[in-house]
């Protein structure tokens, strides 16, 4: 019980900082220094905490990948890709709606940490001359990037699931579907102030089609070659400054754009507060404290996943954490096992998509400097009508 009050006391700092225009970077490393206070960590604990966060594998590929990320649009813009790429999908689609959410949709096929800031400079240049605010923007390239991952195998978190539980994967695929498409549609009523066509020729944007090859070449690197985000993203990258004939003086001033301040703090104050989370054994109490207190079923497959997503913004998270014991409390019956599962699936991920420590989330806020409140405007009535699909689906299916 301690942990919950310690726990919320920690998101409600997190939530006022961000609402007083505090870099999200330094929020979270406050929120890492408090925890530690909170749950009296010794100093030799808070130097595992530093060692862990600053040189764990996730944070190194993490900080690559959005260093790289950065370059790939600084070179996407010098060479009006980009403007090529958005006039290419005006032409294509005509309506405004789909030309914004179309970038967001093929960049989530990525599975990767942090990749809603790939697709937040294409989301800003297709919305750049639509009178719509920053979190609306911000909105359509966070939401529209994560229906895949209720089904696309690509997914660790879905395959972990399967994994553990034993249930086939394709099963879960099948059941997650309603999850995808219900965020899809309440997605385009949360951007329904996005409205009106484009005049293009289509032909145009045919010619315009080539632009999409470094995406192509990106996606096919991941997906068919298997090889992680951050490697492709350097492959690609000397491709492209290989191809363009980029001069020392220009790549300098790519990595420059690169190298951002800004965002190094912003990775080490998400790996901060997720070691603390770790190290104090908050998820981990939380866990025992439902377990232990014989709280009944559906509470549990409800708030156990969601707390456990809401406190570490990673779908492998409460999937790792949280099925084992869940996988003690449910009968055997095959019907009655699946379906509670697919109920915790769906809430430990709207816990997810709420998270204050999503770092899509972050990162789509710093990017187009939204307000986090904003964001949650639209957000958590879009999660809640997921999360009715999934309850109403277990009670009924």
């Amino acid at each position: 019980m301690f942990d919950l009050i310690r726990l919320s006391i920690a998101l409600i700092l997190i939530l006022f900082l961000l609402r007083k225009k505090w870099n999200v970077g330094y929020v979270l490393m406050t929120a890492s220094g408090f925890l530690a206070l909170l749950y009296l960590m010794k100093p030799s604990t808070i130097l595992l905490v530093i060692k862990n966060a600053l040189t764990g594998s996730i944070t190194i590929k993490l900080l690559i990948a959005l260093t790289f990320i950065r370059i790939f649009e600084f070179i996407l813009r010098d060479k009006a890709i980009l403007k090529k790429m958005m006039e290419s999908m005006n032409g294509l689609f005509h309506n405004k709606k789909l030309v914004v959410i179309s970038m967001p949709l093929l960049i989530g096929m990525l599975p990767s940490v942090g990749g809603a800031y790939f697709s937040a400079p294409m989301v800003d240049e297709a919305t750049r001359d639509l009178s719509i605010t920053p979190e609306e923007k911000a909105f359509a390239n966070y939401w529209f990037r994560h229906p895949w991952e209720f089904i696309l195998p690509l997914y660790p978190g879905i395959i972990l699931a399967s994994v553990l539980t034993s249930i086939e994967l394709r099963i879960f695929i099948i059941l997650n579907l309603s999850y995808a498409i219900t965020m899809f549609l309440v997605g385009l009523w949360g951007i329904r102030e996005i409205r009106g066509r484009y005049n293009i020729l289509e032909e145009v944007s045919m010619k315009g089609l080539w632009s999409f090859l470094p995406i192509i070449i990106l996606l096919g690197l991941v997906i068919i070659g298997h090889i992680e985000l951050y490697l492709a993203l350097i492959i690609l990258i000397v491709m492209l400054i290989i191809y363009f004939r980029y001069p020392l003086r220009k790549t300098t001033e790519a990595f420059k754009y690169g190298l951002s301040k800004d965002v190094v703090v912003l990775i080490i104050g998400v790996m901060f507060l997720k070691e603390a989370l770790e190290v104090s054994g908050a998820v981990g109490n939380i866990s025992k404290f439902f377990y232990e207190n014989n709280i009944p079923m559906i509470p549990i497959l409800f708030f156990l996943p969601f707390l456990t997503g809401l406190l570490t913004g990673i779908t492998v998270g409460f999937v790792g954490s949280t099925f084992p014991l869940i996988m003690n409390l449910i009968g055997n019956a095959p019907h009655a096992f699946t379906h509670a599962f697919i109920l915790a699936f769906a809430s430990g991920f709207v816990g997810v998509l709420l998270s204050p420590v999503h770092v899509c989330l972050i990162l789509t806020k710093e990017y187009f400097n939204a307000d986090i409140w904003g964001i949650y405007k639209k957000t958590i009535p879009a999660a809640g009508a997921v999360m009715i699909v999934a309850v109403l689906e277990f009670l009924f299916w």
